[in-house]
């Protein structure tokens, strides 16, 4: 009887310390982690249809005409603004503000110092005039799915078609493990008046 609940103490103590750090995280952070893991799955489905509908040209359309759809659907239907960046740019559209660049030099860091990009995310409340916004980014590790239009050896045809579709297209050479980019996150917390 007292093996048991000197078992079972220890056992209730990091169930209880578990509970304790699930809570203390921001439910912004894990709404943000949330919206991110739906919107790239919806990303994702689309362009794999795509590739197995058409192969890589279908997929650039996909990416040119589908996703900025998608990503308005997001950010109205959420109330985040909702958007995709990268320090490499294909769409000029989808270029960074200082914030999100600052960010995205970050990740790059800590991708070279050993962590792993599959985790690494950021948060802040920062002030802008007089509305405290909270900013999320989560980094996009280049995965074979991507090298298709991504990577170092895209063939002529689809690097044609890039070119004719975004003539200052960045968003070449890339390789499995490489940061993409960032989805990236905003929503406006309160006004500082209230």
């Amino acid at each position: 009887m007292k093996i048991q609940s000197i078992l079972i103490i220890p056992l209730f103590f990091i169930i209880g310390t578990n509970q304790l750090a699930a809570e203390t995280v921001d439910t912004n952070i894990l709404e943000a982690r949330e919206l991110v893991q739906k919107f790239f799955g919806s990303l994702k489905n689309e362009l794999q249809s795509a590739l197995q509908e058409g192969g890589p040209i279908t997929a650039i359309s996909i990416c040119k005409l589908k996703a900025p759809r998608i990503t308005k659907e997001f950010s109205s239907l959420s109330g985040w603004y909702v958007a995709r960046t990268s320090l490499k740019l294909r769409n000029p559209f989808n270029a960074g503000d200082d914030w999100e660049n600052k960010v995205l030099a970050q990740f790059e860091s800590r991708k070279a110092g050993g962590e792993e990009l599959n985790e690494m995310e950021y948060s802040e409340e920062i002030m802008i005039k007089d509305k405290k916004i909270f900013r999320y980014m989560k980094a996009i590790e280049v995965m074979d799915l991507c090298l298709n239009c991504h990577g170092e050896n895209v063939k002529p045809g689809i690097s044609r078609i890039l070119k004719q579709l975004y003539p200052n297209d960045q968003a070449i050479g890339f390789k499995i493990g490489d940061l993409r980019g960032a989805f990236t996150l905003a929503k406006s917390l309160s006004n500082v008046d209230q």
